[in-house]
């Protein structure tokens, strides 16, 4: 059998180089949530029950779970206030605000995509 042309493997090394760093953000932002909690929090710190009520259908426990993974992905920081009752706040690190540009593509994106289905509907 004949050795794949230059051009072939090219391509293929090309084509792993652009998917392989999409799956590594995927795996970091996949979900239901996560994206949306991202979003409430670009502009400003946050409580709980404030990400909680922005975030329709969200369940305490998935925003729970959603937030922890976050934080460890440097995401997000959870500051915790000794007051009493204990005051917990959460807000994007600078390396979460990297993905303002990604966030505002996406929203953009979506509002260009609604306005083209829904132009269908008519």
């Amino acid at each position: 059998m004949a050795p794949a042309p230059k051009k072939d493997i090219d391509d293929h090394k090309a084509c792993g180089e652009f998917i392989v760093p999409i799956r590594d953000t995927l795996d970091i932002l996949s979900g239901k949530w996560k994206l949306p909690i991202l979003g409430a929090l670009r502009f400003g710190k946050k409580r709980f029950k404030e990400i909680e009520r922005e975030i329709p259908n969200i369940t305490a426990r998935m925003l729970s779970k959603e937030l922890k993974e976050l934080e460890i992905n440097e995401l997000i920081t959870r500051t915790v206030y000794a007051t009493i009752p204990v005051t917990v706040e959460y807000e994007v690190t600078p390396y979460g605000k990297t993905l303002d540009t990604v966030l505002q593509a996406m929203k953009d994106w979506g509002v260009q995509h609604r306005k083209r289905i829904m132009g269908k509907k008519k």
